[in-house]
């Protein structure tokens, strides 16, 4: 029986931050691995994209997290190959880590779904870099097009679930509010946001009156909903629909669909849907219980939504599930406690859901978005400055809005 067992915990994302933060309490001793130096707060990349949030506000560096606890220790690299009989993973810096008990969080990363000349000619949104490419691309196109290099900088974003419709809320807001202040050389019929939905509704897993009132704020703020429409290609200047439109596009966003990293295909574990590796309902590997899984990468029975908080939850059962197999005891299926869903349009508007059928919209749920979302990130610092810059960037005055672009 291991007393203290020692844990490799690959991904710093919120499966692997929620394992590592119970195991570290317990006592385990912890390697914390992932290829970035820092852990990202994916919900509000979208404010990193367009300029509203710089970069530090929704990152926190790994090796600070690790530092709260001294049996806790990180490591910048890559997970190149699991060797379960060794019980070793081995990075892609040629050296080893070895274990009595595995976590896998690496989360997935976009699906282009094979259609044509979408991840050449559009941008994702699922990391810190793809945000960062994709305000630089904004900002640079915005003073061409002032600057009479460029005609227009017309935005289509493909995917209306949370990401794509807060996308297209906030491009649009920034459209009518901050654009005429920072850059009144560029006319309006110059510049447009449309969502392309396949859905004919926006944000599926709402209610319909939910999904009702995000598509009347949409429209309000100017975005063009293109409902009911797949898109056939991406070109470089446009968004080609199966019907033959063709929607001229200067930068085109991707907010559809996710897969398992290529990577993970090397490790030599069952994979399912989408890639993600097969678990059994206590999220360890059939094969290989001394592995588990947790996060958008799990692939469990019964299938659950690609959230933060199924991530957490995951996380931390499968602490409890090592410690409980450490000291000999039967391990427990998981079982997610749904606390809702919630997604912003912008300024004073957002909807909610919670699992007991309670809805709320308006300036309500969008006060309750913001203070949701700046508890969960990482860092008394974050916090406050990301909560600063709501406030001022919605309630200050109206020039204040003007610096986002910059």
């Amino acid at each position: 029986m291991v007393q203290r067992p020692r844990v490799v915990v690959v991904g710093a994302g919120f499966a692997g931050l929620a394992a590592t933060k119970e195991l570290a309490k317990a006592g385990a001793l912890v390697t914390l691995i992932d290829r970035n130096p820092y852990a990202t707060f994916q919900p509000l990349l979208y404010q990193v994209a367009t300029a509203a949030m710089s970069s530090a506000d929704v990152s926190y560096p790994v090796r600070t997290f690790a530092a709260k606890w001294p049996n806790v220790r990180a490591r910048r690299a890559a997970v190149t190959k699991i060797l379960p009989a060794e019980r070793r993973v081995e990075l892609d810096d040629g050296s080893g880590v070895e274990y009595d008990y595995l976590v896998l969080g690496t989360g997935v990363t976009t699906n282009w779904l094979g259609i044509e000349g979408a991840q050449e000619n559009a941008l994702p949104i699922y990391s810190l870099s793809d945000a960062a490419t994709l305000r630089r691309r904004f900002q640079h196109y915005l003073e061409d097009t002032a600057a009479g290099r460029r005609k227009s900088v017309h935005v289509v974003v493909v995917g209306a679930g949370a990401t794509g419709v807060e996308m297209a809320g906030t491009l649009a807001e920034l459209r009518r509010r901050t654009l005429p202040l920072t850059h009144p050389e560029i006319k309006p019929d110059q510049t447009s946001v449309t969502l392309v939905e396949r859905f004919d509704y926006v944000l599926a897993p709402y209610k319909a009156r939910l999904r009702d009132a995000a598509a009347r704020a949409l429209r309000r703020r100017g975005v063009r909903l293109r409902l009911g429409s797949t898109v056939a290609s991406v070109e470089p200047d446009a968004v080609v629909l199966s019907d033959g439109t063709r929607l001229p596009s200067d930068v085109t966003v991707w907010a559809l669909g996710v897969t398992a990293p290529q990577q993970v295909g090397d490790w030599g574990l069952p994979q399912g849907k989408g890639g993600r590796i097969k678990v059994t309902e206590a999220l360890n590997v059939p094969e290989h219980p001394e592995i588990f899984v947790a996060g958008d990468l799990a692939g469990p029975p019964n299938p659950l939504p690609q959230l933060a908080q199924p991530a957490m939850q995951m996380g931390e059962h499968v602490a409890t599930q090592i410690l409980a197999a450490a000291q000999g005891r039967p391990l427990k299926a998981f079982s997610y406690r749904d606390p809702g869903i919630m997604a912003t349009v912008g300024k004073s508007e957002a909807v909610l859901q919670l699992s007991n059928g309670l809805t709320m919209r308006g300036l309500p749920a969008w006060l309750v978005w913001i203070f949701i979302h700046v508890a969960y990130l990482l860092g008394g610092r974050n916090r406050v400055t990301v909560l600063l810059n709501f406030f001022w960037r919605y309630f200050g005055p109206r020039r204040s809005a003007a610096s986002v672009i910059q």
